[in-house]
């Protein structure tokens, strides 16, 4: 007698039988289309814009200025953020560089730091650093993490198969670091380097603060205070146009490619022994968390005790902190949940339209916070007035930024998913809904925490936005800080710049772990 196929248990079946079927597809096209949609009201702005303003305003010189300010500060932080976040990440996944764990931790908490504080640090401490080479300076120190653990996830569960072959076909270390270990990191390495690009296409404060002008900065003049929304939208169509060159290069590296993880027989690579090479690379990651974390954490401290007499009374920074987390974890929820269908349909239905949905999502992230919040402003005086000046008004506008954010994190928790896993589960017997339900979502399911974290960190710092968003009478820290850095009152602000570094680091540390996962390796 044959006995039936085990069927594992079923949740809600007619709920996400639906989901599994057919609202997947259209719950995704539908997140795509809200998360694109400053794009529309870009061009709406821009459309309003006669063809001889369109000439007039691409042909001044201050055009070819910005295009060459941004052009040139996202190809060097780009370029300097891949080799420090590639070899920081080698040194503490392939060598035996003492105290690894320590250095994985020390080497991330610089995301803790918002990009703005990090600008207000050091203006604050030396008016030499400013312009081009102190927006690089500061911008590399904050990015270079996005960078270094995507890579340091991927050389920590990759298989040592490919790599020990190397070396006993004659190959050094530097041959196999070039010839195996780069190939093997190329999808996380580009996915990191388009984060950071995408990035600094869209940042805003620091480079105020450092007084380099860029389209983020030119645009954010053109509204606020020059309040020709036409020609901003014309400047800010330009940085779309070069947020899709930048997708469309990170798409030729192969980002799709399923990284080989090390299964029951499989085994990470034995440690490249750094012999005399241990105390430069020691001197080297100390100097790169001493510029990256120690400048802003000595300039805190600094400003905290030689000015603590201008600050304001506790209970208004912890008012703004108490609003800060709201909002933050608001709009984590919200965006981790709207990231997962976006993921799911991309994953399983590796076309070329799903592929085009998910990469018009990362688009709005080369836009500025500006730009993005009259976007929102716009939509909710046509379509949803009641919302006009409410708390979700701010919470949407943080979901647009920053679900990029949150697609990628959850898009690589489904890479890391064991090939033919739904496929073992459906051929037991188990319907679509309940595979959905048992057996892929707690596979991800640390992947989510990593994209609520990734979003509340940065959610809880962002600032151009929120100067538009917020509600009346409502005040953020981020907001607070600008008040008092705009008036040079560093010591008024350093209160709400510390509180804003504490409370990011602990999504940084969940992060950290749910990106990397266990390290198996013991220690030196």
């Amino acid at each position: 007698m044959t006995t039936p196929p085990r069927t594992l248990p079923d949740g809600p079946s007619p709920l996400l039988r639906w989901w599994a079927t057919g609202l997947l597809p259209v719950l995704a096209f539908a997140v795509v289309a809200v998360v694109a949609s400053p794009l529309v009201f870009v061009g709406i702005q821009a459309a309003q814009s006669g063809w001889a303003q369109v000439q007039r305003l691409l042909g001044r010189p201050l055009i070819a200025t910005l295009l060459w300010h941004t052009a040139t500060l996202t190809a060097a932080v780009t370029l300097a953020t891949a080799v420090l976040g590639f070899g920081a990440a080698y040194l503490v996944e392939r060598t035996d560089l003492p105290g690894r764990r320590w250095w994985t931790v020390a080497l991330a908490l610089p995301l803790a730091v918002p990009e703005f504080v990090r600008g207000y640090s050091w203006v604050s401490l030396s008016r030499s650093v400013h312009g081009y080479w102190g927006a690089v300076l500061v911008m590399t120190c904050s990015l270079y993490p996005l960078v270094l653990l995507p890579v340091a996830a991927t050389l920590r569960r990759s298989d040592a198969a490919a790599e020990e072959v190397s070396r006993s076909l004659g190959r050094g270390p530097l041959a196999t670091l070039w010839k195996v270990t780069l190939p093997l990191t190329r999808p996380a390495l580009a996915g990191g380097a388009l984060l950071v690009s995408l990035y600094l296409l869209g940042e805003y404060g620091a480079f105020a603060m450092l007084r380099f002008t860029t389209f983020s900065t030119a645009i954010f003049t053109q509204y606020r205070l020059g309040f020709d929304a036409a020609s901003a939208s014309l400047l800010t169509l330009v940085l779309v146009l070069l947020a899709l060159l930048l997708v469309g290069l990170e798409a030729g590296t192969g980002r799709r490619r399923r990284v080989t993880r090390r299964g029951a027989t499989g085994r990470r690579a034995a440690p490249t022994r750094l012999g005399r090479w241990t105390l430069p690379a020691l001197a080297a990651l100390t100097a790169l968390v001493g510029t990256a974390l120690g400048v802003p954490v000595y300039a805190l401290g600094y400003w905290l005790v030689r000015g603590s007499s201008t600050t304001l009374p506790q209970a208004s920074v912890l008012s703004a902190a108490l609003t800060t987390l709201g909002y933050a974890f608001a709009a984590a929820l919200v965006a981790t949940a709207a990231a997962v269908p976006v993921a799911l349909y991309a994953w399983r239905r590796d076309t070329r339209l799903a592929r085009t949905a998910e990469r018009a999502a990362y688009l709005t992230r080369a836009l500025p916070g500006i730009a993005v919040a009259l976007s929102v402003v716009y939509f909710a005086i046509r379509y949803a007035t009641p919302l006009y000046q409410q708390p979700p008004m701010l919470v949407a506008g943080y979901v647009i930024l920053y679900f990029p954010l949150a697609l990628t994190a959850v898009r690589a928790a489904l890479a890391q998913v064991p090939p033919g896993v739904e496929e073992v589960a459906r051929s037991l017997g188990t319907r679509p809904a309940a595979v959905l339900g048992r057996v892929t979502l707690p596979l991800i399911l640390p992947g989510l925490g990593a994209a609520a974290a990734m979003v509340a960190l940065t959610a809880s710092t962002e600032l151009t936005a929120t100067l538009l968003l917020r509600p009346t009478g409502t005040q953020t820290l981020a907001t607070q800080f600008w008040i008092y850095t705009s008036g040079l009152a560093y010591g008024a602000a350093a209160p709400y710049a510390a509180l804003m570094v504490a409370m990011s680091v602990p999504p940084v540390l969940l992060l950290t772990r749910r990106t990397l996962g266990p390290n198996t390796r013991p220690e030196n």
